[in-house]
């Protein structure tokens, strides 16, 4: 008999084999921030992600195309709510939610090495809506506790490279004008997807004012994930995927921009 991470007994056979292929020493429990604000499932939200839904998006691992979601119009407006209010209040996501169908997309230089690929994951179209929905709620509480910095530019709505490189020569230019020092670090991540700590990322969600369903809901989201690579219509041996966060999901961005957070350079454009 073994305890799960709420202290409770299991005794299933099943239930004790999926417990240690989680391997949930890697990403410890962590104890959210005393005040947050409220997670709800908003129908006009799920309406809105809907409609936003492209037809010719690609199937993921679970095989439920976007076009069957879009065909259901406003009736499948309240199923939706439904199914994404179920993982968040039980702590669960669906094992379907957590594999991945990785392209290998070449970034330049020799073809023949590896890792001058990059990794785009297809996941659950079903799964990138929860992602929506939840990324749309965190921006929402970060915003209104300031925990964005303001020198953030990458992965924020409204912000971009061309923003970034509109301060930067507007920073130049006055130090220029008022004959000053101007000093520049640039650091550029190798693989950053690949290498978001878990750990840290979790502590720090987790003392930014982010309802607690919601941070169980991400370490769900994280831990247990598996993948295979497809390469001229052939998939690899499906293998499990123990650190970073998948690149093609919603989610992704937004841990890489708290990587830098709990790096300490949040200001720095990835």
């Amino acid at each position: 008999m073994i305890r799960d991470c709420n202290g409770g007994h299991i005794t299933d056979p099943v239930e004790k084999a999926n417990i240690l292929n989680r391997d949930e020493r890697a990403i410890p429990v962590i104890n959210p921030a005393h005040v947050y604000e409220p997670f709800t499932i908003q129908i006009r939200v799920i309406r809105k992600r809907l409609a936003r839904i492209g037809r010719n998006k690609s199937v993921g691992p679970d095989n439920i195309p976007g076009d069957i979601l879009k065909m259901g119009g406003e009736g499948m407006v309240p199923y939706l709510a439904r199914l994404f209010d179920i993982p968040i209040n039980n702590g669960t996501i669906p094992g379907d939610w957590k594999k991945a169908l990785v392209f290998p997309i070449y970034k330049g230089g020799d073809r023949t090495v590896v890792q001058n690929y990059r990794p785009v994951s297809l996941n659950s179209v079903l799964c990138k809506q929860m992602e929506h929905v939840i990324t749309g709620y965190m921006r929402q509480v970060w915003e209104n506790c300031d925990w964005i910095y303001e020198g953030q530019h990458g992965f924020r709505p409204g912000y971009s490279c061309e923003s970034e490189i509109i301060t930067v020569c507007q920073d130049v230019s006055d130090a220029l004008d008022e004959v000053t020092r101007l000093d520049a670090i640039i650091i550029d991540f190798s693989k950053a997807f690949d290498r978001v700590p878990h750990d840290r990322l979790l502590k720090k969600i987790s003392h930014s004012g982010v309802d607690p369903r919601v941070i169980v809901w991400i370490r769900e989201f994280l831990i247990g994930r598996s993948q295979r690579v497809r390469v001229g219509g052939k998939l690899s041996d499906e293998v499990r995927v123990t650190s970073g966060v998948p690149q093609g999901s919603v989610l992704g961005p937004l841990g890489v921009q708290w990587y830098t957070a709990v790096m300490g350079i949040s200001g720095i454009q990835q």
